[in-house]
């Protein structure tokens, strides 16, 4: 799918196309290449996708708008309570939304393993390619995938790369295949052993038959023998025979193949959801409906929950869920996360460094290298380390805290442990030893917040700094944090830095001095996925500010 305000039709001849096609195509043949790299984790073998130990894994689960609902993060616990044993999750490279980064795409697969859910990663802005403007190439993707391979890195048995969304519309489709073919080749060139999932052409629905008539070219060209083909069945396939037609074909061939997204009915027509679910079940074919909440666009229907809410599940939501052949009833957890809590003795390793930013006369940020476990981190506990006591100050699922209440002119100690859903500790990591700066009163700095217009998806704003100490300020930095996943995406009178909700701006040459008494105004635009609250808390050069 796209973006949730808008969404894409396809012609719809394409049904009639699938039925004339599908009698006169023969059945594909695959060919394994001879050698190729040992599996880490989930691996292909004979059209089937198995764990790395060798258990047959069926997906069924939901797909999670990630990148335009930062702030929905807990709906990964809400999607696991359905019974889903996958999430697919919806990642930005940054060319068309707001950037995921490393540490983002970090948390993202530790609150997946958290919630023994496999995770399948999507980068979104290759959708519709060729056709819509903005979409980028399944290359860019690839190089996405690489920048943030950090995060990744050893994750091969919890995690699936979807190279890119829909990555051709209806125009210039003919290419896919020799564009998903050098973006597989890309990734493994740059040593990645994931199970990697290409989405079909036409908009994922593949009237036009490339995927299905050159999957085996595709799968032959992975040099690991580990790719997954993801078809997306919305209005194209609203008929029985079809739907059975094309899932039936890949599995006479032996090539892997999932249901990547469906859903109840569509703007392009009325699939078939009941044959859909009912022919995978019949199969073994995984399946993964679109979406948990937040759809726009006229297409709030494919809603599975209103507003996020797991306790307000729509028509669609119920079908899929609870309905005949949904998750309730044929979703099995991965193996990976079989281990019950009384079996689990191994602790996890020991959480990175912590580094300490935003620190004022009573807070600090802290951020940490993310732990490893056998079967999974749960959860991290920040300590304070006081003459060789420990006492803990924060609690969190992430791989960051902030540490408020904290004294004025004071040297402090923190160090990190890791724990597993067995409760097992890690080993404490190393400490950061952090001096909070004198001050921390209101009076020497005043900061006025104000959202000046907004739209779907977006807001423009305001901030005044106000100098109210009886000296000039010559050059500042000042910090806040977004409290609902807010992100600036341009601003004029300073500098941002941001990273997860933590803003730092420092002065641009124009702003940079504010004599006694007076002000600089700074303004921005930013995305949103939701709400739109201000923060509540400045610090200018280390000292907390009033709020206006």
């Amino acid at each position: 799918m796209r973006s949730p305000e808008h969404r894409r039709t396809v012609p719809r001849t394409a049904g009639l196309l699938a039925t004339l096609l599908g009698l006169l195509l023969p059945l594909l043949a695959v060919t394994t290449p001879a050698a190729h790299a040992a599996p880490t984790g989930f691996r292909v073998e004979n059209g089937r996708l198995l764990e790395a130990s060798g258990n047959d894994f069926v997906m069924r689960g939901v797909n999670h708008a990630h990148t335009w609902y930062a702030d929905r993060i807990d709906a990964l616990a809400h999607i696991k309570a359905t019974g889903a044993n996958t999430v697919r999750v919806v990642l930005s490279s940054g060319d068309r939304w707001t950037r995921n980064d490393a540490s983002d795409v970090a948390d993202v697969i530790a609150r997946c393993k958290q919630n023994r859910l496999i995770c399948v990663l999507e980068v979104h802005d290759t959708t519709g390619y060729g056709e819509q403007s903005g979409a980028v190439t399944l290359s860019r993707a690839a190089d996405y995938w690489i920048s943030v391979r950090s995060a990744l890195a050893g994750q091969e048995d919890h995690v699936i790369v979807n190279i890119g969304n829909e990555p051709h519309g209806n125009t210039g489709y003919a290419n896919w295949t020799a564009d998903t073919k050098a973006a597989i080749q890309k990734l493994r060139d740059a040593g990645f052993e994931h199970t990697l999932m290409v989405d079909a052409p036409n908009w994922g629905q593949d009237w036009t038959f490339t995927m299905r008539d050159n999957a085996a070219s595709v799968f032959a060209a992975d040099p690991d023998a580990n790719t997954v083909f993801s078809i997306h069945m919305y209005g194209v396939f609203d008929t029985a025979a079809e739907i059975s037609d094309y899932l039936g074909r890949f599995v006479a061939a032996r090539l892997p193949i999932v249901v990547g997204e469906f859903g109840h009915d569509h703007s392009d027509g009325n699939p078939d959801e009941d044959t859909i679910l009912a022919v995978t079940r019949q199969l073994g074919l995984g399946y993964l409906g679109w979406s948990w909440s937040g759809n726009g666009g006229g297409v709030e229907y494919l809603d599975m929950v209103t507003d996020f809410d797991p306790n307000r599940p729509t028509a669609w939501g119920e079908r899929l869920l609870d309905g005949p052949d949904g998750i309730a009833a044929t979703s099995e957890e991965a193996a990976v996360y079989g281990s019950g809590s009384g079996d689990d003795t191994t602790a996890p390793t020991a959480p990175g460094t912590p580094s300490a930013s935003a620190v004022t006369a009573s807070s600090v940020t802290l951020r940490w290298g993310a732990a490893t476990d056998a079967v999974g981190v749960t959860g991290y506990d920040v300590v304070r380390i006081d003459a060789g006591a420990e006492s803990t100050v924060a609690t969190t699922a992430g791989t960051s805290a902030t540490v408020s209440g904290l004294t004025a002119a004071t040297s402090y100690t923190f160090a990190v442990y890791a724990r597993d859903a067995a409760g097992n500790r890690s080993p404490r990591s190393a400490a950061v030893a952090v001096t909070t700066p004198p001050g921390g009163t209101a009076g020497a700095c005043e900061v006025g917040y104000r959202v000046t217009g907004e739209w779907p998806g977006g807001f423009q704003g305001e901030v005044t700094v106000r100098n109210t100490g009886g000296s000039a300020v010559d050059g500042w930095t000042l910090r806040w944090a977004f409290p609902a996943g807010q992100r600036i995406t341009h601003m004029w009178g300073g500098t941002p830095v941001q990273s997860g909700a933590e803003v730092t701006v420092t002065s641009a040459s124009y702003t940079a001095s504010i004599p006694a008494s007076g002000s600089v105004a700074l303004g921005f635009t930013g995305s949103r996925s939701g709400t739109n609250p201000s923060p509540t808390a400045f610090s200018l050069n280390g000292a907390d500010c009033s709020v206006a």
